[in-house]
């Protein structure tokens, strides 16, 4: 690749080269789908509409009739016209549990199943505005229902515990001990920009040397949909970030595109999803046994303490990167409920002497 690329378009390539392997497989007609979408979706979303369909079209020709006989390529628009609501509702339930054509067994919850009736409906409703279907039957099908779990984070003494593990590697075995001797900088680094600033996993990845401006504390992030966006550190995630990065500047890169990468994996090229997520793994398994903690809880620990700290929604949302107030609103009304309790104790309607 060029190594002019930033990641985020190193990334755009390798989800439009799988779009297009997945699209020889899909009817010849949902290439105008795809391209009626393009301007106003990411690459990642039209790969996830693609493999959706995909399971889609496929499950129509192993378990509908009237597409048995049919070659899925072979398809065309009028075809559409046959699936019914009874037939989505058939292809959620189909979705619980399946069998691949290569012996590939596969589950689906709630939230999967819902936004695969999500791109149902997006695919049926472009055409049904473009009178090329009569109806768009999946607008019927009710969502399943998504049970909302508590946000699961980490309380402050679990914090100060998991950068503790990163720094000195107490209690990690004498193999994990041996690579924290070396990524000791790095990992801290890591996990003091997820718990200090709330980012996304893809977020982080994508950093680049020149992202960051240490004199003014802030630092260029790349948001889901291609938006740039500016957010600031603390002193506290500064100087972690400048400890790793005077390791960090030292180091040979194996792969030119990777030249510009802030973190960086022991190979020396830009650090991957897989890695971080271990390390973030590796340390709380230590600081918190009995939490399952991902980069997105150190997220999600990060908007708790925000939202603790400014009693305002909409500013955490914003840093969140939330395009919709609600999701955050959903997120944190729990600590809504701590905060008001808090407030009703500080109004005094006869003060004490």
């Amino acid at each position: 690749m060029d190594n002019k690329q930033s990641y985020v378009e190193q990334n755009n390539i390798k989800n439009t080269l799988k779009l297009r392997e997945i699209r020889k497989h899909l009817p010849m007609f949902c290439s105008e789908f795809f391209l009626g979408i393009e301007n106003n979706t990411a690459t990642l979303t039209r790969l996830a509409y693609a493999q959706d369909l995909s399971i889609f079209f496929k499950f129509l020709s192993k378990e509908v009739p009237e597409f048995c006989n049919t070659p899925i390529t072979l398809l065309n628009i009028t075809d559409l016209e046959k699936i019914t609501s009874t037939i989505i509702e058939q292809f959620l339930d189909y979705l619980s549990y399946y069998v691949t054509d290569n012996n590939k067994c596969f589950k689906n919850k709630a939230y999967a199943k819902s936004r695969k009736l999500a791109s149902i409906r997006s695919f049926l409703k472009y055409y049904f505005k473009k009178d090329e279907i009569s109806k768009n039957v999946a607008s019927k099908v009710d969502n399943p229902k998504i049970n909302l779990k508590n946000i699961i984070r980490l309380d402050n003494d679990e914090v100060v515990r998991i950068l503790d593990v990163a720094e000195t590697g107490v209690n990690l075995t004498k193999m994990q001990k041996h690579y924290n001797q070396i990524t000791t900088k790095r990992d801290t680094a890591i996990l003091t920009l997820f718990l200090g600033t709330g980012i996304r996993i893809s977020e982080l990845i994508g950093i680049n040397i020149n992202d960051i401006d240490f004199n003014e504390n802030k630092f260029s992030i790349t948001r889901k949909g291609g938006n740039q966006y500016i957010l600031y550190f603390s002193n506290e995630v500064k100087t972690a970030l400048l400890n790793y990065y005077v390791v960090r500047k030292d180091k040979i890169i194996t792969k030119l595109e990777d030249k510009d990468a802030f973190f960086l994996s022991l190979k020396n090229q830009r650090i991957n999803v897989r890695t971080v997520q271990n390390l973030v793994s590796k340390y709380s398994k230590i600081a918190s046994p009995l939490k399952k903690i991902s980069p997105h809880k150190l997220r999600s620990t990060y908007g708790t303490n925000l939202y603790k700290e400014t009693h305002d929604i909409y500013i955490v949302a914003d840093v969140l990167g939330h395009k919709d107030v609600n999701t955050t609103k959903k997120h944190y009304a729990a600590i809504s409920e701590d905060i008001r309790k808090d407030a009703a104790n500080k109004i005094k309607l006869r003060k004490t002497t």
